[in-house]
């Protein structure tokens, strides 16, 4: 099991643009392409982009923004877009993901990690609270969880 930064294995760019695109539908293809081709030669620290390979394959994927389309920009970065492929779900693959954005956050400066989502019960086994409700410039909203990160 390896978790790879694209900004770090840039390499990776084509691979990510396509899986998070694959992915995650619901988003238009362009926002994950530039994005993630943005966030390689970045000034700052954030985005950041990641993708879980299990035995060579592409298994998950999951970003650390600063905002997840979401109308509380006061509270940055944002745990986003975690994945995994169906067939591989109940192995707490997702957990990886979210330790290695708990880690970088950590080791950027950050003292809370947030994620919007409209599930409940998965990220509060990870110590994630609820905090309230956030708006979608397309008109939905979603609860907002909160993460106090240990440094």
């Amino acid at each position: 099991m390896k978790i790879i930064s694209v900004r770090e294995h840039p390499e990776f760019k084509t691979k990510a643009i396509a899986y998070f695109q694959k992915s995650w539908k619901s988003v238009l293809p362009e926002i994950y392409e530039d994005a993630i081709t943005h966030s390689i030669s970045a000034r700052n620290s954030l985005p950041q982009w990641y993708l879980l390979e299990k035995h060579n394959e592409i298994i998950g994927c999951s970003g650390l923004i600063t905002n997840d389309f979401i109308s509380r920009g006061d509270l940055y970065p944002w745990l986003c877009a975690l994945f995994i492929e169906e067939p591989h779900r109940g192995n707490s693959y997702g957990l990886l993901l979210i330790e290695k954005v708990k880690m970088d956050a950590v080791r950027l400066g950050f003292e809370y990690l947030y994620l919007c989502t409209s599930l409940i019960g998965y990220y509060e086994q990870y110590g994630f609270v609820y905090i309230g409700q956030g708006y979608h410039p397309w008109g939905e909203a979603s609860r907002i969880y909160e993460l106090k990160l240990q440094g």
